[in-house]
């Protein structure tokens, strides 16, 4: 009996926390991510698209070979991360909010010499509407995330909003 009640326990507590895991990546809560740092600029919402969401899963399969940060040079606008931990693609998003400090919103410029804000223009752009992301562990045992977005808006000297 009290076997069964361990064994019972322990394949509760799995399935927990793999449900957190699944939780804490829905759609949703990558959207929460994205439209907190459009809200604070007064850009319109992102909506998911299962379209943008193929695609990316696609490019993050075809990358899982070598794990390399290489743009898929579609027709989308992308924000990459390989980690060799396994991050959250709402990490992902917050972490690439941190070039907040390096853009100009005046001058649709990063700022502060070689710096890169790319990232957050493009989770910012007013001209984005929609997004899908994907993450794979790759064969190097480091994790590649992508999120996909159309239209892509972070043009280099335009301003994102």
């Amino acid at each position: 009996m009290l076997f069964t009640m361990t064994f019972f326990a322990i394949c509760f507590m799995n399935l927990s926390l793999s449900l957190l895991s699944q939780i804490e990546e829905s759609p949703e809560n990558i959207l929460e991510a994205h439209n907190e740092f459009r809200a604070e600029v007064g850009v319109p919402p992102l909506v998911w698209n299962e379209t943008l969401t193929e695609y990316a899963q696609d490019y993050a399969h075809d990358r899982s070979e070598d794990c390399n940060m290489e743009h898929s040079m579609g027709s989308y606008g992308e924000n990459l991360v390989v980690s060799s931990e396994d991050p959250s693609i709402v990490d992902a998003v917050k972490f690439w909010s941190t070039e907040k400090t390096d853009y100009d919103p005046v001058s649709g410029t990063c700022i502060g010499g070689g710096h890169d804000c790319g990232h957050y223009t493009q989770v910012v752009a007013r001209k984005t509407t929609s997004v899908g992301c994907a993450e794979v562990k790759c064969k190097s045992e480091s994790y590649f995330i992508i999120c996909s977005y159309y239209p892509f808006g972070n043009i280099e000297g335009e301003p994102a909003y």
